[in-house]
């Protein structure tokens, strides 16, 4: 397909529209879709230009990820093919005022972005906050936010759908300098427009990034309150990380509060969806994505998860800095005791977010050659995988058909008001994917007979 004719209907069928919103500011609506997921909407998604090729993150005309970062940062003192180019790494946590307990990991992500306020190098840091859905019909949207306390509302992860549009219409209207917080594919989708786009060039000035492992549908917000027993109309908030020092911070707490100033909550592994790696919810275009650490930012910011940080409660970042402005003002920072954060090489990075990587490089061979998406793709990885063990094979199958299927069968459970079909449904797929990648349970016991003795678990 040329990239004369490439539509966003053409992505949004082809399954690879991340719901970025990039190509909907200043043309039209982002809507929820019956999966709850956001997508663009209106007769000008039908509409073919070589523009919407060239801004599109998962076009196959627009620039990957080592193609932007070479442009960015032409001259980096490291380079690593899996976590790409960078100046320093480091682990750590903010060392002042309420940063790191008011965050879900270390405080990282709201320290820069303030920090980039206080000392007037941006105007405001677009980013996402939580809202009233009684008012705003979701639970999380993006806000620009121009003080340090309007930042600190955005604090803890928010494992929701959320779009750029609203913002970025905001920037090009009203003068100044940004910085923007968002996933890697949203970074990379503001660098494809600041090139088309001079005044956007301009004003976004710092893009700060956010280590993913893939993007979740709103539902996930509707099975916890169906396995909470909380009425869904009567959910005013959700925290997908509820924080607690005293706790690993590796066990995850989803919280609710609801209208009457109550609240349910549970830890995600009683939760029949509450493993992450499984794959619920997921959006489709996660399945070919191949940058889990915000390659394009100039700063990228995720979980330190390995020992002895996973085991502390209060929260710990892992940070690869790739901007030498924005590494001299994390030096700074390091000499006057305001952060506590040490050096670290590549390899430790990878080895906290290995599952992830394996999942987007060696799982991402595997699917380009089991199930290529409608559209070609400009990845950084070929298909492959022949020679994987089969447990590998069925892991990786299993998260699509968990990923696909979570979202159909909800959506009929929400029609036809039979709640317990999907929750049988997704109690089944855990235990069956949970057999596949620990050998835990009766699928588990009968994989152990097929399987080399010695051979390590992986997720």
């Amino acid at each position: 397909m040329a990239d004369s004719s490439l539509t966003p209907q053409d992505v949004v069928l082809a399954g690879l529209c991340i719901g970025c919103g990039g190509c909907a500011a200043g043309r039209g609506a982002m809507e929820w879709d019956r999966f709850g997921q956001l997508k663009p909407q209106g007769d000008w998604t039908r509409e073919a230009a070589p523009r919407f090729g060239r801004i599109c993150p998962f076009s196959p005309h627009a620039r990957n990820e080592d193609e932007i970062a070479a442009e960015r940062f032409p001259q980096p003192p490291q380079q690593n093919a899996l976590i790409g180019r960078f100046e320093r790494a480091h682990v750590g946590h903010v060392a002042e005022d309420e940063f790191r307990s008011g965050g879900s990991s270390g405080g990282m992500v709201s320290w820069v972005a303030a920090e980039l306020l206080r000392r007037g190098l941006v105007d405001g840091v677009a980013h996402v906050v939580p809202v009233d859905p009684a008012q705003d019909g979701r639970f999380f949207r993006y806000r620009i936010s121009r003080d340090v306390a309007e930042v600190q509302q955005g604090a803890r992860s928010r494992y929701y759908p959320v779009e750029l549009s609203g913002v970025l219409e905001e920037i090009r209207a009203r003068p100044g300098r940004y910085a923007v917080v968002g996933v890697p594919c949203f970074i990379k989708a503001l660098h494809l427009l600041r090139a088309e786009d001079p005044l956007l060039r301009e004003r976004i000035a710092f893009t700060l990034g956010l280590f993913c492992g893939h993007m979740k549908s709103a539902r996930l917000v509707d099975s916890f309150a169906w396995q909470l027993g909380a009425p869904m109309e009567d959910v005013r908030a959700v925290e997908y990380r509820r924080k607690n020092p005293d706790r690993p911070a590796n066990w995850y707490t989803a919280h609710l509060t609801l209208a009457d100033g109550t609240a349910r909550w549970q830890d995600w592994w009683h939760l029949v969806d509450g493993d992450w790696g499984a794959g619920f919810f997921q959006n489709s275009a996660c399945n070919y994505c191949d940058d889990v650490v915000a390659e394009t930012a100039d700063i990228a910011f995720g979980d330190a998860w390995v020992e002895p940080y996973s085991s502390d409660g209060r929260g710990t970042n892992v940070v690869i800095t790739r901007s030498k402005k924005v590494q001299a003002l994390v030096d700074a920072a390091i000499e006057d005791g305001r952060l506590a954060l040490k050096e670290v090489d590549a390899d430790f990075i990878i080895e906290t977010q290995a599952a992830g990587l394996r999942h987007r490089r060696e799982g991402l061979a595997y699917r380009l050659r089991i199930a290529p998406p409608a559209l070609p793709l400009r990845k950084r990885v070929v298909p492959g995988g022949e020679g994987l063990p089969f447990r590998r094979k069925l892991v990786y199958r299993s998260r699509r058909w968990i990923s696909a299927g979570s979202h159909r069968v909800l959506a009929f459970a929400r029609l036809s008001g039979w709640r317990g079909l999907y929750l049988r449904w997704a109690r089944l797929a855990l235990r069956c994917y949970e057999g596949f990648a620990y050998l835990r349970g009766p699928v588990g016991k009968i994989m152990r007979r097929f399987e080399p003795a010695g051979t390590r678990d992986q997720d």
